[in-house]
């Protein structure tokens, strides 16, 4: 999760002066604070809260937004961790829970070093910077499940040297391949993005290199024509405007000397550069 930058982005949505947050652990029910932004003393790094314990803790529990005016003197949570939080001196806290297909990914924390309501417009600020982290863990999710499903197996047995490029499992490969390409400028994660563009390489390996150079935007547009999507389809897919599909077609069968879209995919397959 790109933690340190939503909390950055949090302090400018809000005017918060603290920011704070962590991932719950994976397979049990707490979540670590790993990232400060705005502190003065390390107090609140490290910090293991539990589910239900504390501000942070009930925001886990409870999967929504949760906020104290003074958090020593709240009869609204439990008070764990009263001791690290004095030592920073917050007193009006709120925890935003980090939620994808329903699951506590992580905690996102603001805070002020004074007893004062925070109104709806700091809640909501907060939530949203809460929803983009959610948006980048659900595309990382996916791109997970695709390089899962992408990755070669061995082939054995008698058919291990034949139909390698026909027949239904091949046109999942393509498809795996069109929505590699497709996801991997939207991931924050640099290993995720790198690990993505080798698996788009894995699949079209044992072709020979090609002499033709396509932008990224090319290849992806082609990928997905590839897969039989019309221009509309992969627009929607790659985020782009079915003009500037269109466009990037048009550019890819110009190098590729493809005068339809059909010969455009036969002539980067035999160039490598589609599986």
């Amino acid at each position: 999760m790109e933690m340190r930058g939503a909390l950055a982005r949090l302090r400018r949505a809000t005017g918060l002066p603290v920011a704070f947050g962590g991932l719950v652990e994976p397979g049990r029910r707490r979540m670590r604070i790993s990232e400060l932004n705005g502190a003065a003393t390390p107090a609140l790094r490290g910090l293991a809260v539990t589910s239900g314990n504390g501000l942070g803790g009930k925001a886990v529990a409870l999967a929504r937004p949760c906020a104290v005016t003074d958090y020593s003197l709240s009869r609204q949570i439990s008070h764990e961790y009263d001791t690290a939080v004095a030592a920073e001196g917050l007193r009006s806290v709120l925890a935003i829970p980090v939620v994808v297909r329903r699951r506590v990914r992580g905690v996102l924390y603001g805070a002020l070093r004074t007893a004062q309501p925070l109104g709806d417009r700091t809640l909501n600020a907060a939530v949203d910077v809460a929803r983009d982290i959610e948006q980048t863990l659900a595309v990382e999710d996916e791109a997970r499940g695709l390089l899962a499903a992408a990755r070669p197996e061995p082939r054995t047995g008698p058919a291990a040297g034949s139909g390698a490029g026909s027949g239904a499992g091949w046109e999942q490969v393509r498809e795996a391949h069109a929505a590699l390409r497709a996801l991997a400028p939207r991931i924050a994660d640099p290993l995720l993005r790198a690990e993505l563009l080798l698996a788009c390489g894995l699949l079209t390996r044992g072709t020979p290199p090609s002499a033709v150079a396509l932008a990224p935007r090319e290849l992806d547009v082609l990928a997905y024509v590839a897969a039989g999507a019309t221009n509309a389809a992969a627009a929607e897919r790659l985020g782009l405007r079915p003009e500037t599909v269109k466009g990037y077609l048009g550019s890819a069968m110009r190098k590729l000397g493809a005068h339809t879209r059909g010969e455009a995919v036969v002539a980067a397959r035999r160039a490598g550069l589609l599986p």
